[in-house]
């Protein structure tokens, strides 16, 4: 079990499998075990091992081949070896946070939301399907409508919360090495109708059907993104990270 709590758990698992390779006299082309095993090994969830594994991807130690497994590219050094080189927050770790918080903002701008509100979400969702039709990697509409749900809350703090989240997924080098791993798009259709069921319930005022449909949403995210970037097994089942659902917080 890894126990660090001054780094990121990522981090750690990445350090424990560069001492492994050191210290278990590791050559390269070798195949590591799978992220299922790793997982196991270290008593963390897979959705950890795969940030660590795409930070050892990053720094060049390790490759992912699809349909085949994970491969020693270099080895450390020995300066390496418990060196932590990436400080970003992981995608699994953020989206867990984002789906805690934007869940309860959901259901406190559905009693908030006006007209004009509902009228710059649609925009969003417009934007949405222009860049699913026209087939470009622009995420621009997705990134608005979040925001907008947030700025409808009038409150400032909500407001700089979730900005501050976006902020710290762009220029994520664990983030884009994610995204790397995926080809197939097909998921964005389902995460603009993810939208639209939540701008149904905003615009009904409906704070537990806002709630339960952002919540539903991000999750679809997330296991999304666990599912297409998984090099090793098609029928990985991502109810295994799943949050556990919180005690809603209205009265």
């Amino acid at each position: 079990m890894i126990t660090d709590t001054g780094k990121r758990r990522y981090q750690e698992v990445a350090e424990a499998l560069k001492k492994e390779m050191i210290d278990q006299s590791l050559s390269v082309g070798t195949r590591l075990r799978t992220e299922r095993q790793i997982a196991e090994d270290f008593d963390v969830s897979r959705s950890v091992v795969r940030e660590a594994i795409i930070m050892l991807e990053i720094e060049g130690l390790v490759s992912v081949r699809k349909g085949s497994g994970i491969y020693i590219e270099r080895l450390p050094n020995q300066s390496e070896k418990n060196a932590t080189a990436r400080s970003d927050i992981g995608p699994f770790e953020l989206l867990q946070a984002r789906q805690l918080l934007e869940s309860n903002i959901a259901a406190f701008a559905a009693t908030m939301v006006t007209k004009n509100d509902i009228q710059r979400m649609q925009e969003a969702l417009d934007m949405e399907i222009q860049a699913i039709e026209s087939g470009k990697a622009d995420y621009d509409g997705d990134e608005w409508f979040h925001r907008l749900i947030a700025e409808s809350t009038q409150n400032g703090v909500l407001i700089d919360m979730v900005n501050d989240m976006w902020r710290l997924r762009k220029g994520n080098q664990i983030w884009d090495g994610l995204h790397a791993r995926i080809f197939d798009e097909s998921y964005r259709q389902k995460w603009l109708d993810d939208h639209q069921q939540i701008l149904t319930a905003l615009n009904r005022k409906d704070p537990g059907k806002a709630r339960d449909a952002m919540w539903n949403h991000l999750e679809n995210v997330r296991n999304t993104l666990l599912v297409l970037s998984d090099v090793e097994d098609p029928k990985f089942d991502g109810d295994l990270f799943k949050t556990p659902k919180v005690v809603k917080l209205n009265k």
